[in-house]
Formats: structure tokens, C-alpha cells, sequence
């Protein structure tokens, strides 16, 4: 049974539409299949949301073969009004550059001048 515990510690920050372009970008030649089991959604799911994000300019698909392999756009904004001045490489660098180590992150001060 759903609860309402259970759907509060499910969430997450990042949304799926994010993590596909993130295992597009970690993987410019990566299977839908390999993509949805990384992510841990349907094959349809990540299909709709390529097609999705193709759509909004984000990556364009390039048929090499049998295969398919995506080049991201990383100049475009994001979409929510909060974020539109951002471009996503903002994101995609976050996330492509984890093996940093912890002093070279930014990080947020909770102090307040």
C-alpha cells in the first residue's frame, strides 16, 4: 500500500527528463535500453522523453548504422521561468565532473551576512 511516508522519502531533485540527458551526456552512444535500466524507467519512458527533449532542442538524434547517437545541445535554457537564464551545460557539467575532489565543488553557505 502507497503511504505518505513512502511517496516523501521517494522523491528525488533531479527529474527524469534530467537524468536522460545526463546518461546521453555521460554516453553519447548509449541504448534506450541501457539508458531506462541506468535510470531505472520503462523503455517507453525513455524513448518519450528523448523524443521529448529532441523536440525542445536539447539533442538531436544521428542515426549511425543500426544505431542511434545523440548530440546534446548544451546552450540551450531551461525551461522554468527560475532557471531561464541558465543554459543545461550548467547541469551536465555538475554531473560530468563528479570525480573532483570535494574541495574543488562549490558550496553553499547557510550563514548569512
Amino acid at each position: 500500500m502507497d503511504t505518505a511516508a513512502d511517496r516523501r522519502s521517494a522523491w528525488t531533485f533531479l527529474t527524469n527528463h534530467a537524468r536522460v540527458l545526463l546518461a546521453v551526456a555521460a554516453d553519447p552512444q548509449v541504448r534506450i535500453r541501457d539508458m531506462a535500466a541506468r535510470i531505472g524507467i520503462t523503455e517507453r519512458a525513455a524513448q518519450g522523453i528523448v523524443a521529448d527533449l529532441e523536440e525542445a532542442g536539447y539533442l538531436e538524434r544521428i542515426r549511425v548504422g543500426r544505431r542511434n547517437h545523440y548530440r546534446i545541445r548544451p546552450d540551450q535554457h531551461f525551461r522554468h521561468p527560475t532557471e531561464a537564464d541558465m543554459p543545461v551545460r550548467v547541469l551536465i557539467d555538475m554531473f560530468t565532473h563528479r570525480d573532483l575532489p570535494p574541495h574543488d565543488h562549490p558550496t553553499v553557505s547557510s550563514a548569512r551576512p
